[in-house]
């Protein structure tokens, strides 16, 4: 397609969406044609159609003041907090975060993230983990679920943080801080909504000795179910049954693109965000999740991965395409998800070579024939070609533009430089 026409289409489509006194969707100028200058076919395609591949941009430059001091300018595309997309594994990223504010205001003194938590079955359908064989000293912690949560998006991990923080918690906690939109129902193993309300007894033990004992808790909290959410032209059930019907996620979790990129920057520049919307973490917890949330793989030891199946770039979407290696200088500080046809990423970009800094967050949906659960979407052909090339078209400006003051980063903030 001529790059003229496909950018005369991208800005009809855009001008066309969400009428009838609906919100219209955030989109900047500079973005859109920043993104149509790459020739690359993957991109122009998708942004060709914007209600087929469902995309979101969110690209923030971030300059320092001679003292260090950043400052940020957003840019958006098709950006919209009304337009539903499945945030699968991105929902990982408020509940570790959620999890060490509750640790650290139990405020007990021999109680920290490392200290080791044992999970009770306390409810039908629960499961107990009383051991960890990944973990260095046998026995799992917030701090090692937490490890895994970022280097591979564990899903188990991500079910014990939930059943420590509780979802009335977990939920109350997000709206408190502002993140009334965000939602999260469920944990990642087949559960009914009555199941997932109930959290397993929790007792962290130290040497021995018992430190705090959690009960088992029961969700009060009430979610607006009221706008149904359809997903698709047709289904599997939890039976493998074809439905021809829509999926529905009207009670899936929720959290929108905006919200989950400020969750990400009050952890990377908390003074940049208002206290009222940060999390309640110590400079110890800052060190271990920068680390932690750019670490790769290989680089750890427990648990040690096979890095055949985890790659460098497993959980780093931007190099994904081909399973593509990280640069060595390049550090992405991000949370991914991926499920049902929705890829996300959510990420701080530091370029320790280069000496510059920006935030990108996308989303986009790939399923070409409509069915959900049948494990036919195009993450391959279209999904991380995508993120790719909309990396590879921010990076190449951000190295181009212009800055009076280069980042000067804590020796502490390069992962593997130290320990957390």
């Amino acid at each position: 397609m001529p790059k003229s026409l496909s950018h005369l289409l991208l800005i009809v489509c855009l001008m066309l969406e969400h009428t009838n006194g609906i919100a219209q969707p955030k989109n900047d100028a500079f973005l859109r044609d920043l993104l149509l200058a790459n020739p690359s076919p993957v991109l122009q395609r998708v942004l060709a159609q914007p209600d087929t591949f469902q995309y979101q941009v969110i690209y923030t430059q971030i300059d320092r003041n001679k003292k260090g001091v950043p400052s940020f300018k957003s840019y958006y595309l098709n950006v919209d907090r009304n337009r539903y997309f499945n945030p699968a594994s991105t929902v990982k990223l408020p509940t570790a975060l959620a999890a060490l504010e509750k640790l650290n205001k139990l405020k007990i003194k021999e109680l920290d993230k490392s200290t080791s938590m044992l999970t009770d079955s306390s409810f039908p359908g629960q499961s107990a983990v009383l051991t960890d064989p990944s973990a260095k000293s046998g026995l799992p912690s917030i701090a090692h679920y937490i490890k895994k949560i970022f280097l591979v998006s564990d899903n188990d991990a991500y079910n014990r943080l939930y059943e420590f923080v509780g979802q009335e918690e977990l939920n109350t906690m997000l709206w408190k801080k502002g993140y009334s939109d965000a939602r999260i129902t469920r944990r990642f193993v087949r559960m009914t909504p009555e199941e997932n309300r109930h959290t397993n007894g929790i007792r962290f033990m130290q040497g021995g000795k018992l430190v705090y004992h959690q009960p088992p808790a029961t969700s009060a909290v009430k979610f607006d179910f009221s706008r149904q959410i359809l997903v698709g032209r047709a289904h599997y059930d939890r039976d493998e049954r074809l439905v021809n019907a829509p999926m529905d996620f009207t009670a899936h979790n929720n959290l929108p693109l905006e919200d989950l990129e400020l969750m990400l920057r009050s952890v990377i520049f908390p003074e940049s965000v208002p206290l009222s919307r940060r999390f309640d973490l110590s400079a110890a917890d800052y060190r271990f999740l920068h680390h932690y949330m750019a670490a790769l793989p290989k680089q750890s030891d427990f648990p040690k991965y096979d890095t055949k199946e985890f790659f460098d770039s497993y959980t780093k979407f931007f190099f994904k395409a081909g399973k593509g290696s990280v640069p060595a200088d390049i550090y992405i500080f991000n949370k991914p998800g991926w499920s049902y046809g929705f890829l996300t990423d959510c990420a701080y970009v530091a370029d320790a070579k280069n000496k510059f800094e920006f935030l990108l967050s996308a989303v986009i949906y790939v399923n070409e024939d409509g069915i959900l659960n049948d494990d036919k979407y195009e993450y391959e052909q279209v999904g991380y070609p995508f993120f790719r090339q909309l990396f590879e078209t921010i990076y190449q400006h951000e190295l181009e533009r212009p800055r009076k003051f280069a980042p000067q980063w804590p020796k502490d903030f390069i992962p593997g430089s130290s320990n957390p």
